[in-house]
């Protein structure tokens, strides 16, 4: 129907992405694209690698060239922010006080950074403080890696360890401070923690485990962050502070719209919550897995797009594509970490490669089953593992760890002595 108006807040990936995949889909009516920051749309994955070390440029950051939304008849309004959502009437409110119709809605509105307890309690944000999740923010931490001076990292996920390497390719000093006992502990599991770990101390990265942040010590004169103090008393001197600990997703909206929240907006295989006129995708969404039999939150750029697309398929009555392993990346160094799948409930693990040759891959079983694979540099490897954990292909898991034995024969090829071909975890 032409006079349709499908709005879409949040254009991020997942957002953008949404309003192209439907109008290339069919979807004949308008398409308004709502997002809070002034900047056009563009990629978030470089601002913690290529972009925060001064490699790529901010244009090189746009998800598309102005002319594609005019082109595609797509309105971008970016600097909007909106407030609230009236089901009821079909209107959401923005912060300027104007509103907007629709006839089918989209939130695609991501998360925001978890922000850490002791720097809640202090009166005022010091000025060296950072968190990283937009341009802003990587603008501002940009123009503080200089050589010589101290960052003191907290978290150590992905973010985290892409800035301690940024930092130390930038003649900085790296101090990692990590609250769990492992670098990576939120995901991916034991092999690959440790041989990020030795990968980055080998690089000078200095890294603390067990270590919860208990105090922020700050100047009285400028309220600059001069040391992090840790509740086992280790005092780490800092002249930058960064914090990565996660990140909270964007449902408030959707909440005080009376819809389902819980650990993110909860959504049905279409994609749709419980409003049939509003639907979600990306780091926002929590959705069942049938290939993992629970629910699951993804924070990864894959799945926004390829969520995206499903839902613009859903909302012009397309067949939506058959939803596969989620996957993620990180660049550290010049290792290319590449996982699919997630690991929780693995009872076995094996190594293909060796680590110290800086191309291996690590496979994480339960029986006979692969559940999720973490690759580093090894592509060919990534997608494979793809199908492997998609088809829940059985496997030997002696079969994997033998190099002789090609994968891909894996999974092409019957293994007669796989006795469960068809079990279900």
């Amino acid at each position: 129907m032409p006079d349709r108006h499908l709005l879409i807040i949040g254009n991020g990936c997942g957002g953008t992405e949404v309003a192209f995949a439907a109008r290339t889909a069919g979807w004949e009516g308008r398409i308004t694209l709502l997002g809070d920051e002034k900047f056009q749309p563009y990629h978030r994955p470089p601002l913690s690698k290529a972009y925060l070390d001064g490699r790529v440029s901010a244009e090189s950051l746009n998800l598309r060239g102005a002319i594609a939304y005019e082109q595609s008849r797509i309105t971008l309004h970016a600097g909007h922010r909106a407030v609230e959502i009236d089901r009821k009437r079909r209107r959401v409110a923005m912060s300027d006080g104007t509103e907007i119709g629709y006839d089918q809605l989209v939130l695609a509105a991501g998360g925001r950074p978890r922000t850490l307890p002791a720097a809640d309690a202090l009166p005022a944000k010091p000025a060296n403080l950072f968190y990283l999740r937009t341009r802003t923010d990587a603008d501002a931490l940009r123009d503080e890696l200089r050589p010589g001076r101290t960052v003191v990292i907290v978290g150590a996920g992905y973010v985290g360890l892409e800035v301690a390497a940024a930092a130390v390719r930038n003649g900085m000093t790296a101090i990692v401070i990590e609250a769990a006992n492992r670098v990576l502990a939120r995901v991916t599991a034991q092999p690959i923690s440790e041989y990020y770990e030795s990968v980055h101390r080998q690089a000078g990265v200095e890294i603390l485990t067990n270590c919860l942040v208990e105090e922020l010590e700050t100047s009285g004169e400028s309220g600059r962050i001069e040391a992090v103090r840790c509740s086992d008393g280790t005092r780490v001197a800092a002249d930058l502070v960064l914090v990565g600990i996660g990140l909270t997703p964007n449902s408030e909206l959707a909440e005080a719209a009376g819809l389902e929240v819980e650990n993110g907006v909860v959504v049905d295989d279409d994609l749709r919550t419980a409003d049939p006129r509003v639907m979600a995708v990306g780091d926002c969404v929590r959705q069942y897995s049938h290939l993992y039999d629970r629910y699951i939150r993804v924070e990864s750029v894959p799945n926004a797009l390829e969520q995206a697309r499903n839902a613009a398929a859903v909302l012009c009555d397309k067949p939506p594509r058959p939803v596969g392993a989620p996957w993620f990346w990180s660049d550290q160094y010049d290792l290319s970490l590449k996982m699919v799948g997630l690991s929780e409930g693995y009872d076995r693990s094996v190594v293909r490669g060796n680590p110290k040759d800086r191309s291996f891959s690590a496979f994480y079983l339960r029986h006979d089953r692969v559940l999720a694979v973490d690759t580093v540099n090894r592509p060919a490897d990534f997608n494979i593992s793809k199908r492997l954990i998609s088809e829940r292909i059985p496997v030997d898991p002696d079969m994997l760890a033998d190099e002789k034995v090609s994968l891909r024969d894996l999974v092409n090829s019957e293994q007669p002595s796989i006795l469960h071909a068809t079990a279900k975890i």
